[in-house]
C-alpha cells in the first residue's frame, strides 16, 4: 500500500496507518499532480493509480497491483473525459497487474489509447479484456499468457509499461451490472459529478446498489491481483 500520511510518502503501510488512510476524515485522493501540494502542507493522501505507479517506480518497485484501470470515458468526444493515468504509466517501465477498466469507461477507445501510448497489454489466462466487476467484454486481446513465468518472461524483454489482466473468478451477473452502470451513469449525469469524481462515485453506487456484490468482488479482485503480481515479481 502507498500513501502520504502527515506528508511523509509511505511505501507499505502497517495497520495502524491503514486504518488512518482509510476512516479519517480528512483524507485526500491524490494524483501525480496533487503529490507535491500533498507533502508541502503535511496533508494525508491516498493514491490513485497514477501516483501510486510513480511513487512506486521512485522507490525501485518493478510490479503494482491494483483493482482496475482509470482510461477514456464514454462520450469522450464531447467530453474529452480522458484519465492522466494512462499518459503517467506510458513514460514508466512498471507493471500493473489490474482486472480491466473501471465499469464506466469505454474499453474500445481505452484500448486505442493504450496502443497509442505504446503499453503493453497481456491477459492472464484469458483473451478477452476484462471489466473489473465482469470477467470479460466483447473485446479480444492480442497477448495472453497460461502462466506467471510467461509474463515475467515478457517483462524482462519490455522496456515500456505492461498490464496484466487477471479477471474476477466469480463476477457479478452481466444483467445486474449493466443495470446499475446505467443507473450510476444517469445519477452522476444528474448531480452533475464529472472527471476524476465519477469514478469514486460509481464504485460507491455499486457497493451501495448491489446487495454486497460489488463490494464481494472488489475484495476478491485486489486480493487476487496483489498474490499474482507477488508471484510475478518473485521470478
Amino acid at each position: 500500500m502507498i500513501a502520504v500520511i502527515n506528508g511523509d510518502v509511505h511505501i507499505g503501510l502497517n495497520e495502524a496507518e491503514l486504518e488512518a488512510i482509510t476512516t479519517r476524515d480528512d483524507i485526500l485522493r491524490t494524483s501525480i499532480r496533487e503529490l507535491a501540494i500533498a507533502i508541502a502542507f503535511g496533508k494525508s493522501a491516498a493514491t490513485t493509480l497514477e501516483s501510486a505507479s510513480h511513487l512506486a517506480a521512485t522507490a525501485g518497485i518493478k510490479v503494482l497491483s491494483t483493482a482496475g484501470l482509470e482510461g477514456v470515458y464514454s462520450n469522450s468526444e464531447e467530453s474529452f473525459d480522458d484519465s492522466a493515468e494512462l499518459t503517467a504509466l506510458s513514460s514508466l517501465a512498471i507493471t500493473v497487474v489490474c482486472s480491466g477498466v473501471k465499469s464506466i469507461l469505454d474499453i474500445g477507445p481505452t484500448l486505442d489509447r493504450l496502443e497509442s501510448l505504446k503499453i503493453d497489454v497481456i491477459g492472464y489466462k484469458t483473451n478477452k479484456f476484462p471489466g473489473m466487476y465482469i470477467s470479460e467484454s466483447n473485446f479480444e486481446m492480442k497477448n495472453s499468457a497460461d502462466t506467471v513465468e510467461e509474463i515475467a518472461s515478457k517483462i524482462k524483454n519490455n522496456t515500456s509499461a505492461l498490464i496484466v489482466l487477471n479477471p474476477a473468478t466469480n463476477p457479478m451477473n452481466k444483467k445486474l451490472h449493466d443495470e446499475i452502470l446505467a443507473s450510476a451513469v444517469n445519477l452522476a449525469k444528474k448531480e452533475g459529478i464529472a472527471g476524476k469524481a465519477v469514478t469514486p462515485f460509481v464504485i460507491e453506487h455499486f457497493t451501495n446498489t448491489s446487495n454486497g456484490e460489488a463490494l464481494r468482488i472488489y475484495v476478491e479482485i485486489l486480493k487476487s491481483n496483489a498474490a499474482l503480481a507477488a508471484e510475478i515479481a518473485k521470478i
